[in-house]
Formats: C-alpha cells, structure tokens, sequence
C-alpha cells in the first residue's frame, strides 16, 4: 500500500495531542483534503478536460458552491459553471421535464445528490483511512499517540471501524476497536455530563454555581455528533 498520507496523519493527530481544542484528528484530516480539493478545482484542474468533463457531469453540491463563492476566484467558477450549464442544457433540450421518469427529470435528479469535489474527498479520505489503520498495526509510536487523541467524532470512529474490520485481522481488529474506544468513550461521558450541567444552570437552584466546562457543550455535543469536517 502506497504510504502517501503517513506524514499529514501523524502531523493533524500530534497537533490534536497538543491542543485538544482541535477536536477530531479525523475531522481535520477532512478539512485538509476539502482545502485541497477547492484549491484545485478553482486553480490548476480547473481547464483540464478530464476533470472538466466530470464537473460538467457532476456539478457540486450547495455546500461546496457556497463556498466557492467565498472565495476570490470568481472566473474560475464561472468558466466552470458555464460548460456546466450549458452541457445540462443540452441534456434536457426537447424532452418533457415534467413527465414522470423522463430522462431530463432523471438528469436533473442526478444532480441533487452528485458533487465533483464530495466525491474526490470521499476517495481520498477512504486511501487516508485505509493508510491510518496501516499505521496502527505496524508503528507502535503512533498507538501511543492514537490514545492521546482529545476524541474522534461518531461518524469518523464508525468509519475507523469499518476499514478496520475489511484491513484487519480478527485479533488486531479487537485491538483497535478497544483502543478507539479508549478515546471514545471518556469523552462521551463527560460530554454527556457537560450537556446535563448546562441544561441545570438554567434552573434557578443552580444559578450560582460555576459552569464549569459546560459552556460550549452544545457547540461540542453537535461536532462530535456529527462531526466537524467543512472548511471553515
């Protein structure tokens, strides 16, 4: 297996080591292949004709197109956006978009659920997991550090698990369940209990006494349900 994201691993799980208010080591990974992709697809790809041949099938999706139009480079979304329109104008042209399992209404629903860059993520961050468990299973430094990780969202610790269970052996693969639980599940639990004490201070009883760490509980109950991926 080729090793390509050994290093940003180890960095984005060293930094969440340092400054657990990183959060997910996983999430931050994603936010790194999101930055990528966007930097790419308004930069160097952006009039390549493979790639233009997939946005122009693909399209993007409301999130990434509203973050695209964050950015500086207008032009470049707009060429994009024009081959775009124009090859989806061709594909209805003449057919009835009302009619019922129409292929201009099959085409436009295509759309609501297709993204260039969503899917280029989605690839990269399978090979990222895939060299993640890798490292696990053969670099005992990296175990180590994988257990002082501050936590890993619901969505990314499910996913761990999934490749770890198709790259793993049985043996290892309870090794690493344990371990992530070990990560996973303290955090639960005082999240759990920061969200309670938050709910209490708004009982007059509790008034007085202090917050504690439960004032950002429930910006850290939803990261952590759903996890904190789109670049900000």
């Amino acid at each position: 297996m080729e090793q390509i994201y050994t290093i940003p691993i180890k960095e984005h799980f060293r930094a969440a080591e340092a400054d657990p208010s990183c959060g997910c080591p996983l999430c931050s990974l994603y936010r790194m292949l999101e930055e990528n992709e966007l930097d790419l697809i308004l930069g160097a790809s952006m009039m390549e004709p493979d790639v233009r041949i997939k946005t122009n099938r693909q399209g993007f999706c409301d999130i990434h197109s509203r973050i695209m139009l964050g950015r500086k480079n207008r032009l470049g979304m707009a060429l994009t956006l024009e081959s775009h329109l124009n090859e989806l104008r061709s594909d209805v042209k003449d057919l009835p978009l009302l009619v019922p399992g129409s292929a201009a209404r099959h085409r436009v629903s295509e759309l609501e659920s297709s993204c260039y860059v969503c899917g280029r993520i989605a690839g990269n961050f399978t090979h990222l997991l895939e060299n993640l468990i890798y490292i696990w299973s053969v670099d005992e430094e990296f175990r180590d550090l994988f257990l002082k990780q501050p936590y890993f969202c619901l969505p990314h610790w499910n996913a761990m698990l999934k490749t770890a269970l198709a790259r793993l052996p049985k043996k290892s693969y309870r090794d690493f369940s344990h371990a992530a639980e070990q990560v996973v599940l303290p955090y639960f639990d005082s999240l759990r209990e920061d969200v309670s004490w938050f709910c209490r201070k708004f009982d007059y009883r509790y008034a007085d006494e202090p917050w504690g760490n439960s004032k950002d509980s429930v910006e850290r109950a939803v990261r952590f349900l759903r996890g904190d991926i789109h670049v900000k």
